[in-house]
């Protein structure tokens, strides 16, 4: 299975596009910077700022500039703490850390946590915002943080030197919370701008650029959404400060719209505001379906590198090569069915239909708007198809993985043609389905129509085309493993095992023989006539109605049971006349049950003169 979970191995070429974000962080040499990496949910936004973040760490130059990347997620802190005060609590943490082996610099990263503890404090509103705003502590919770911010400096907006005095110190200054004097009031401009301050001043002296990381803003309510943007306006435009930030820009502005409820904003304005905190606008590639085919490529080969059918170094070198051959496909290398099979052993019947799978199903998910080439959504797709391949082995079912996936993609792309042709399949047509049979023999004619349940668009009649043929293939196995899409009921099976058998020696059978004979006399009349009438349906496809052996499933039960003879003529006389060809009538001739039907060939002007000819040939033949 594949994991949601970000990467920085490339499948996607996004390698050029995260080069060239990290030059233009590298380029602005200390001065700060702000790009927005834009996308849907899944487009590869995280994978994108990992590949960033990864050739900014192989760029760093100890003692000149280190690039310390900090990743902030406002998701995990929704419903449990502000993300305005989260993300100052992140980057304080990590200054204390850089700072730690320097005493001077470690006390000033001490003092920038007081800082921030002021701020979030500010935050809290009530008692607390009273107290600092007015220097009067206010209940209980004011005493405390008058007590605190007296410990702490705070309210002097400059850093006190003297603010790591010990409890003791503190001790004589304050008997008990009868004798707290007033604080000072906070002006909170002032220590937001000491904060911004302090910061710039540790991070030069570091020899540090803090590059921010905000992943996963679109994932959060609108409320904190915005809370996370504006807390990154106390940070954003520090030297030796840079900010990424990975969000839908639909959801934005719809944040925007919401955190302005009633204001009645223009989409003009709501856009304004994420881009005064954006000063490079980047967005993630979008996939057509060249892209669309590496990526699935990739994916295959690299479960069938994790079951064993590939080695290392062949995978490793497709992993190289697939991206490289993006790279080119400005100039028209793209990744077709040959370079993909050159990159695999073609005498492994199992790699080719892989490769040949990858081929099919990009166009289709790269143009369904269900799934319109998403990296996450085609990740879950194969997601889906392998879990049902391994739920099939413990139940008796054996199918490949292109029939798994020709599948789940109806379900997935037209759930009204998959429910379609789900209620088609029955026991007694033992899960296969006639009229998609003759769609996947029309659809690559875009002259004939398409039969029902089939709509007639591009999609259905690529679908259609798509290997492997379902056509002839027992669809129950298949509904029965997409159990977790609707429930499934094939009706009542009404077959022995014996009649089941002798469907399949039917179809099988060229001629007359006394295996079939044998067959048909243990399954006794009811069996053989549902066992004929199945083994002429699933022969339709493939009859010429020209051999003699095209009537052997017909003919043959007949002989054992002649109360069959009714239901076989039944089925004959739905030939298509201009087809018949005159090998057919000697074989017919013979069956009584089958004169009345030639009979009528014979006056019908459709049929040809040879055929008639033959039918006039075997009267006169002695019985």
């Amino acid at each position: 299975m594949w994991s949601d979970n970000e990467t920085i191995v490339d499948y996607l070429n996004f390698g050029v596009v995260a080069d060239a974000c990290a030059k233009l962080l590298q380029q602005s040499r200390g001065m700060p910077i702000s790009v927005g990496i834009s996308g849907g949910w899944g487009a590869g936004k995280t994978s994108l700022v990992r590949m960033v973040e990864s050739r900014l760490r192989d760029s760093s130059m100890p003692d000149q500039n280190t690039y310390v990347v900090v990743t902030f997620n406002p998701w995990l802190y929704q419903d449990f703490e502000g993300a305005r005060s989260a993300l100052l609590q992140l980057v304080g943490d990590e200054v204390l850390r850089l700072a730690a082996s320097n005493e001077k610099l470690f006390s000033k990263a001490k003092r920038l946590l007081k800082r921030i503890n002021l701020l979030r404090l500010a935050q809290l509103g009530g008692e607390a915002a009273v107290t600092l705003y007015t220097g009067v502590p206010v209940g209980s919770i004011g005493k405390a943080i008058a007590k605190a911010g007296g410990f702490f400096g705070f309210g002097n907006g400059a850093d006190d030197e003297d603010g790591d005095k010990d409890d003791d110190a503190k001790g004589k200054e304050d008997k008990g919370d009868s004798l707290l004097k007033p604080a000072e009031p906070i002006s909170l401009p002032n220590e937001i701008q000491a904060f911004r301050n302090a910061l710039e001043e540790l991070l030069e002296e570091l020899k540090v650029t803090l590059v921010v990381f905000v992943d996963d803003l679109d994932r959060c309510l609108p409320k904190t959404a915005i809370s996370t943007l504006e807390s990154i306006r106390l940070l954003l435009f520090l030297k030796r400060s840079a900010f990424v930030i990975a969000a839908d820009n639909e959801f934005i502005r719809g944040a925007v719209r919401v955190h302005f409820e009633g204001a009645q904003i223009s989409s003009d304005v709501a856009t304004n505001y994420f881009d005064k905190l954006i000063q490079v606008p980047l967005h993630v590639p979008r996939l057509g379906t060249n892209e669309a085919k590496a990526y699935l490529a990739l994916l295959l080969m690299e479960r069938a590198h994790a079951d064993g059918y590939i080695d290392e170094p062949q995978f490793t070198h497709a992993v190289k090569a697939i991206p490289a051959r993006l790279q080119a496909s400005w100039r028209g290398d793209a990744i077709t069915t040959e370079f993909l099979q050159s990159l695999i052993n073609t005498g492994d019947a199992r790699m080719v239909a892989l490769m040949g799978l990858a081929e099919g199903l990009a166009p289709l998910l790269t143009r369904s708007k269900a799934v319109n080439a998403n990296p996450r959504l085609m990740k879950r797709f194969l997601n889906i198809v392998y879990l049902r391949s391994a739920l099939a082995e413990p139940q008796g079912i054996t199918l490949d993985i292109p029939s798994l996936a020709k599948w789940h993609l109806v379900e997935r792309c037209d759930e009204t043609l998959a429910n379609a042709l789900s209620t088609l399949v029955t026991s007694a047509s033992d899960g296969r389905i006639d009229a998609l049979r003759a769609a996947e023999l029309l659809a690559a004619d875009p002259g004939k129509p398409l039969p029902e349940p089939f709509t007639d668009d591009a999609f259905t009649r690529e679908w259609l085309q798509l290997h492997p043929a379902l056509g002839e293939t027992d669809l129950r196995p298949l509904l029965h493993l997409s159990r977790d899409t609707a429930t499934r009921d094939f009706g009542a099976d009404n077959m022995s095992p014996e009649g089941r058998a002798l469907r399949d020696a039917l179809v099988s059978a060229s001629n007359s023989n006394v295996p079939l004979t044998q067959a048909i006399t243990a399954a006794g009349a009811i069996q053989s006539e549902m066992a004929m009438v199945r083994a002429w349906q699933l022969k339709a496809s493939k009859r010429t109605w020209r051999a003699g052996e095209d009537v052997v499933p017909l003919i043959e039960p007949c002989k054992v049971f002649s109360q069959l003879g009714a239901k076989a003529a039944a089925l004959l006389s739905e030939a298509p006349l201009a087809d018949i060809g005159p090998g057919i009538i000697p074989q017919l001739y013979t069956q009584t049950w089958a004169r009345p039907v030639l009979e009528k060939w014979e006056l019908a002007t459709s049929v040809n003169k040879t055929t008639k000819a033959a039918i006039q040939r075997a009267k006169k033949v002695p019985n």
